[in-house]
């Protein structure tokens, strides 16, 4: 079939929708459509059978849902309706919640079903069970829509609220004074839930010393206490604010600003350091006991003569100081009497690679790029060089860019099912990117596919990477329940005290130590990596500004016309940015070559 997804931003769900239907062999279209009539003009162009809206801010024209069948994937149970459906379903602490695959119609989300997946909620914001489990459950739900669509047959179910199972509801827009904190009187789980709904966007809005900001990136504090109220705390950016019953850290704010081109996301303490002067920078050990409740985004556990190095970096995005960090990490690892190290990323994101805001925000954005991808380059080089033991890059969520390549720099990968790599960099205005890809890109997939994947810039699923040798297995979840991320390292755990008790472990150690002494000889890796920077200070520095417009561009969400993805795009190496949430940069100059649609 000819299937169009109509979506306002080509983020991880479109992405998802995009590579499972090109597997099932259908003609799949993207446009990034973000008015009725950049739609009109996608759906002329393409004349689809099927219309598949992943995720769409705008209403669909009357005139296209009456000619074709539209179907959205809306992230709410049956009968739910309204655009804050998510932040609705944390607001109000349900248990369970949904994805439903409902046709376009009069009035939104009323329309006939085809498809409907339930989970259970998890303690975590809007963007963590968006990129999770509300993700998992559209994409099953989408498929089974899809292949009940394609028989002919199948009748969709009107929506009737007098049904017993049809337990949604209409649901307005949330205020902004719904999700209001009361510091003085709202418990730290209140607290945690409102900051929670609206992680991502739109924040929630609050008052620190006369300035109004967003706030963002909420985790429960487990022993410190204080004022209500009072800021009591910081720690690698993050602030924490004491409530009634405990505190809560905060590690993102945004300052309100007139325009979304005013201000952007940044640690909450760059946005308040002159607020910070007597408040105590509060340490948490690296190998800490994590039964107690704190913000952490790197710590280390060992068990078994497995050495797992955990991070989770808000919306995998790695400033300098987080990648010193984590290179600090990793030498404690290799200093440790195991035989094997696991790198464990986040669940939102593995990684994104450099810290685009952070850099945006800096007094120099070139100096700052270049300390970033230095800083990327070390912790990089002291994977590659643990040469004692064997390293094991365990991928739960989404990568981009450096954070791919990065991973490479692992002797084994794995990625779960479900989650989408982008291994190129060139979206960000032809950044060339680091972290010695050129070494460890093309010795996994071969010179040619290198060049194709960082050229053409597009998204690339787990079970494809597996088969052009891009990671090394793929981790199959069985159902969409809670604990994937717990079945996840359950398996990854199996793996690396399996890796570790092999009886040729110490041959696999001799043998990497060769290979890499070899590649010395014939290529020292420094001699990649001086390449490689040598490009990125022409990105950086050079006469060309693309990469620092595309960065702000990205940054502060400056509006981008709709365009539509195609082969002829593919070919002039467009493609989307670095981060799975971002749009295109430079397919949006691309035209549409006639029958040179993906797919």
């Amino acid at each position: 079939m000819r299937i169009l997804l109509l979506s306002s931003a080509y983020n991880s769900l479109t992405q998802h929708a995009h590579i499972e239907l090109k597997a099932m062999r259908h003609w799949v279209g993207v446009a990034v459509a973000t008015d009725a009539q950049a739609m009109r003009q996608a759906v002329s162009q393409f004349q689809p059978d099927l219309i598949l809206c992943p995720m769409l801010a705008q209403v669909i024209p009357r005139e296209i849902w009456e000619n074709h069948v539209c179907l959205i994937l809306h992230p709410g149970i049956v009968g739910d309706r309204g655009a804050n459906s998510l932040d609705w379903a944390i607001l109000n602490d349900e248990s369970h919640w949904g994805v439903t695959v409902v046709q376009a119609a009069e009035h939104v989300d009323s329309g006939p079903i085809w498809a409907t997946y339930e989970f259970r909620m998890r303690d975590t914001s809007k963007s963590s069970l968006y990129r999770d489990e509300v993700t998992r459950a559209a994409v099953r739900a989408m498929l089974v829509a899809v292949r009940r669509f394609e028989s002919g047959l199948f009748v969709p179910a009107p929506l009737d609220y007098s049904r017993p199972g049809v337990k949604g509801r209409f649901r307005p827009v949330v205020k902004a004074t719904q999700r209001r904190v009361n510091w003085e009187c709202d418990s730290m789980d209140a607290i945690v839930r409102r900051i929670r709904s609206g992680d991502g966007a739109p924040g929630v809005l609050d008052e620190i010393c006369g300035r109004e900001v967003y706030l963002y990136g909420a985790h429960r504090e487990g022993s410190l206490v204080g004022k209500p109220g009072d800021i009591i705390a910081q720690r690698h950016g993050a602030i924490c604010r004491a409530a009634v019953d405990g505190a809560v850290w905060i590690s993102h704010m945004k300052v309100k600003g007139e325009t979304p081109r005013d201000t952007f996301k940044l640690p909450a303490a760059m946005v308040i350091p002159e607020m910070l002067d007597e408040v105590p920078e509060v340490p948490v050990p690296l190998h800490a006991d994590l039964r107690a409740a704190t913000f952490r985004d790197i710590w280390y556990e060992e068990h078994n003569e497995i050495g797992y190095v955990n991070f989770r970096f808000y919306n995998g995005a790695m400033g300098t100081e987080h990648c010193r960090r984590l290179e600090q990490a990793m030498h404690y690892a290799r200093s440790r009497p195991t035989k094997v190290i696991v790198l464990l990323g986040g669940r939102d994101f593995w990684s994104n690679g450099i810290h685009l805001n952070l850099i945006e925000a800096a007094a120099d954005p070139a100096a700052e790029s270049w300390d970033n991808i230095n800083a990327m380059n070390d912790f990089v080089l002291s994977l590659l060089q643990a040469t004692n033991h064997l390293t094991i890059a365990a991928m739960y969520g989404s990568a981009g860019a450096g954070g791919v390549m990065m991973s490479l720099a692992a002797d084994r990968v794995f990625a779960r099912e479900g989650i989408v790599l982008n291994p190129h960099y060139k979206g960000m205005g032809g950044l060339y990117g680091s972290e010695y890809w050129t070494y460890s890109l093309p010795k996994r997939v071969g010179a040619v596919m290198a060049e194709r994947l960082t050229e053409q810039c597009l998204p690339v699923g787990v079970h494809e990477a597996k088969a052009m040798g891009l990671i090394d297995d793929v981790i199959i979840l069985d159902d969409l329940g809670n604990g994937g991320f717990e079945r996840f390292r359950d398996q990854i755990t199996r793996i690396a005290e399996h890796v570790a008790q092999g009886e040729d472990f110490a041959g696999q150690v001799q043998r990497k130590r060769e290979d890499l002494e070899m590649a010395e000889r014939t290529k020292p890796l420094a001699k990649y990596r001086m390449e490689e920077l040598a490009e990125m200070n022409r990105n950086f520095w050079g006469d060309d500004p693309s990469y620092h417009q595309a960065r702000t561009a990205f940054v502060r969400k400056l509006p981008r016309p709709g365009h539509l993805k195609c082969s002829a795009a593919q070919e002039a190496g467009c493609g989307n940015e670095n981060c799975a949430d971002a749009l295109q940069t430079a397919a949006n100059r691309c035209a549409v070559a006639a029958g040179g649609w993906a797919g």
